[in-house]
């Protein structure tokens, strides 16, 4: 029997302390959610973490992107279509100018409504879009559409000099007139067509685009999770078989401190 050196109460003592810092740790774990309470508990699955989540971040990046991207494209799509509803009401009036039974005098008449849908498709022209002109781009619109900066080059609309200059000098004052206006604004209705049909392509595109991106960053943070992550259940159990050993392993450390002062007995 020895006083000095007491090697029970040194085992309980260590066996506490691992006991008290397992239980710290879940804690820690349950708290904030992550598996990786320090750098130290998965040094591989740290780094690999951080570099999902950067990539998760581009990835939304480059979904917000491409949301501006339709979001412009839908925005020339409402203009063109109302330039559209203009130029069908120009022809229709275009065409009635050429009735023989009416005047010059009625013509003119005709010819008011012509003019002021004129100005508004002309207005149109310097729509912007957050300070970006809808539709006098002279280069495709390089839209990034993946984390690793790869682009698409969305085709620009342009309304040309010439369609704008067609309609802009056009009148129905007289039945020749009338029949020449007819024919510029047929040439814009299609020439308008092809724009739209550039748009939409545009879109179609982007939205294919943007699907990808969001199938990819689903992915990207389910293996992230699966790293980085706590398993609430798990852990939980973890941390109450840790609570259970500290109690105990408290209590038979106070009881291996007891044991020395048997001796006593021997020098009382």
């Amino acid at each position: 029997m020895i006083i000095n050196t007491n090697p029970g109460a040194a085992m309980a003592a260590r066996i506490l302390g691992e006991s008290s810092s397992a239980l710290q740790k879940s804690l820690s774990r349950l708290s904030s959610g992550s598996k990786i309470a320090s750098p130290s508990d998965d040094a591989a699955g740290t780094g690999v973490a951080m570099k999902f989540g950067a990539q998760i971040n581009r990835t939304q990046a480059a979904r917000d992107n491409v949301g501006n991207a339709i979001a412009f494209a839908q925005t020339q799509d409402g203009f063109l279509d109302k330039i559209g509803n203009a130029l069908d009401r120009m022809s229709e009036l275009a065409m009635l100018a050429q009735d023989e039974t009416k005047t010059n005098q009625d013509r003119v008449l005709y010819d008011k409504e012509f003019q002021k849908l004129d100005d508004f498709i002309t207005a149109i022209k310097s729509k912007e879009f957050n300070g970006v002109s809808l539709f006098t781009g002279t280069t495709a619109m390089a839209v990034t559409v993946s984390e690793s900066g790869t682009t698409f080059s969305a085709d620009a609309v342009k309304l040309t000099a010439t369609y704008w200059t067609s309609i802009a000098t056009s009148e129905v004052t007289g039945s020749a007139s009338a029949a020449a206006a007819l024919t510029d604004i047929k040439g814009a209705i299609s020439m308008l067509a092809n724009e739209r049909a550039t748009v939409g392509a545009n879109m179609a595109r982007l939205e294919a685009e943007g699907s990808t991106l969001a199938v990819l960053k689903d992915n990207l943070s389910a293996a992230r999770s699966r790293i980085a992550d706590v398993d609430v259940a798990q852990e939980s159990a973890n941390f109450a078989r840790q609570q259970i050993l500290v109690q105990s392993g408290t209590a038979m450390l106070a009881q291996a401190n007891v044991l020395p002062q048997s001796a006593l007995r021997l020098i009382g």
